[in-house]
C-alpha cells in the first residue's frame, strides 16, 4: 500500500534484506494469492499487472471514489486513442505506417504525449531510407490500462462487433479535441489521396495477422 509503483515477486523478495530470513519466491507468491482471496469481498483488489503487483479500488466503485478529487480526469482526443491503439496491435510500427492505415497524418503532438507519458518507446529503426523510428508500447502503457501482457488486449474481431453493435461509440472529433490541441484537430482533416487510397485498402484480416505476428513471444516488447 506505500509504494508509489506496482511491485514484482522479485522486488517484494529483496525487501527482506537479509539473505537467511528471505522467503521464497514460491512461498511470496502463495502469500499474494492468500491476499488476493482475502480481498474478494472487499472495496479494494491486489492486481497483477505488467510490472507486478498493486492494490487498487475495484472499478465499480471508481464514480464514487472520483468524487474525491476536484480535477477532472484526463480525456484524451480520438486521434491520440487511435494511434495508441495502433500501436498496441501492429508493434513494432515506424509514424508512416500509422499514417497509412489511418489515412491522416500523425501530429507530432500526439507522438510526443505518448513518448512523454512512456506508454511508447522508440525500439529501433526501419532499414529503408530516411530510417524512421520504430515504435512500441511499454510496461507502463500495460499497467495504465490494468493488463499484464500484450495477449491481454481484446482481439481485433470482438473490438470489430462491438462498434457495429454499438455505432454510438464512434465519437465525434470535435467533442473529443475539445479543450486540446488545435493543431491536432486540423491534421485530422489534412488527408493526401495516396495515404487515403492506402489506409481504404488495409483490411480486418490484415490487421488480424499482424497482430498475431507481433504478440509472438519472440517479437513481444515488454
Amino acid at each position: 500500500m506505500a509504494a508509489d509503483s506496482p511491485l514484482s515477486v522479485d522486488h517484494l523478495q529483496h525487501l527482506f534484506g537479509l539473505e537467511d530470513a528471505q522467503p521464497t519466491r514460491d512461498e511470496i507468491r502463495a502469500t499474494l494469492e492468500d491476499i488476493e482471496t482475502d480481498c474478494a469481498d472487499r472495496g479494494y483488489e491486489l492486481k497483477r499487472v505488467a510490472s507486478g503487483y498493486r492494490f487498487q479500488v475495484r472499478e465499480d466503485l471508481s464514480p464514487w471514489i472520483a468524487r474525491l478529487w476536484d480535477e477532472k480526469p484526463q480525456r484524451y482526443s480520438r486521434a491520440l486513442l487511435e494511434t495508441l491503439a495502433i500501436i498496441a496491435y501492429r508493434q513494432p510500427i515506424t509514424r508512416g505506417d500509422i499514417e497509412n492505415i489511418r489515412g491522416v497524418a500523425v501530429n507530432s503532438a500526439i507522438v510526443k504525449t505518448l513518448l512523454e507519458r512512456e506508454w511508447i518507446r522508440v525500439v529501433g529503426h526501419r532499414d529503408v531510407p530516411g530510417k524512421p523510428a520504430l515504435y512500441a508500447t511499454t510496461r507502463l502503457f500495460l499497467d495504465y490500462f490494468n493488463l499484464q501482457r500484450l495477449e491481454d488486449l481484446p482481439p481485433l474481431s470482438e473490438i470489430r462487433d462491438l462498434v457495429d453493435i454499438n455505432p454510438e461509440l464512434a465519437l465525434n472529433d470535435k467533442e473529443e479535441n475539445a479543450g486540446g490541441d488545435e493543431a491536432e484537430a486540423a491534421d485530422e482533416q489534412e488527408t493526401s489521396p495516396e495515404v487515403q487510397e492506402t489506409a481504404e485498402s488495409e483490411d480486418a484480416d490484415e490487421l488480424e495477422e499482424d497482430f498475431a505476428e507481433f504478440t509472438d513471444p519472440d517479437q513481444q516488447v515488454h
